[in-house]
């Protein structure tokens, strides 16, 4: 499979087990803290519905509906920029390499979404949920990250077999460090 096919691939597989993971756990906290599952849920969909949403709690098409697919295509995009910088690593395909990418990304996801998202664009269940409620959801967003790439990590090709299809197809695989910084008279 081409390299980006199996980006493309792992960032859909991934995006949707940490979209279901985080909206479970959406859900949840949103029972227990909020008193309707879909509150938070709800809340996301603030970017299109303003700020009434973020005080919504029964479930409808209009108010979870979006925000549920505002979610899963948050999660798709992570997913994919999480594949795109570990696929040329065969580091990150190891056990720890993915728990450790997973997290990382879920890490900035959480960065972005809170210190550099303008508050329209922002998730929104910050204003339903607790900061460790928050903490569990993107918690549940990584675990799932991390279950993709590893339901995938053996259909990236080895180290010998990069090599030899780097004879076959140049301008498929990254030019080595060493020739990017010669190239650049930076040596």
């Amino acid at each position: 499979m081409k390299k980006w096919k199996l980006i493309l691939a792992q960032g859909a597989l991934a995006g949707s087990l940490a979209s279901v993971l985080s909206t479970a756990m959406l859900a949840l906290a949103g029972r227990r803290q909020a008193g309707s599952a879909a509150a938070p849920i709800n809340a996301v969909s603030h970017w299109y519905w303003g700020d009434e949403a973020l005080h919504r709690n029964r479930a409808d098409l209009a108010h979870t509906g979006a925000g549920y697919l505002t979610h899963h295509g948050a999660a798709t995009f992570w997913a994919m920029a999480y594949a795109a910088l570990a696929s040329d690593k065969p580091a990150t395909r190891t056990l720890q390499g993915v728990a450790l990418g997973a997290a990382a990304t879920s890490a900035v996801a959480c960065l972005a979404d809170f210190r550099f998202t303008p508050h329209r664009f922002t998730p929104g269940y910050e204003h339903r949920l607790s900061t460790g409620a928050l903490a569990l959801v993107y918690t549940a967003f990584g675990i799932g990250l991390a279950a993709g790439a590893l339901a995938l990590r053996d259909q990236y090709p080895d180290r010998e077999e990069t090599q030899a299809l780097a004879a076959e197809e140049p301008d498929e695989l990254p030019t080595p460090r060493i020739v990017r910084r010669v190239r650049a008279g930076n040596v």
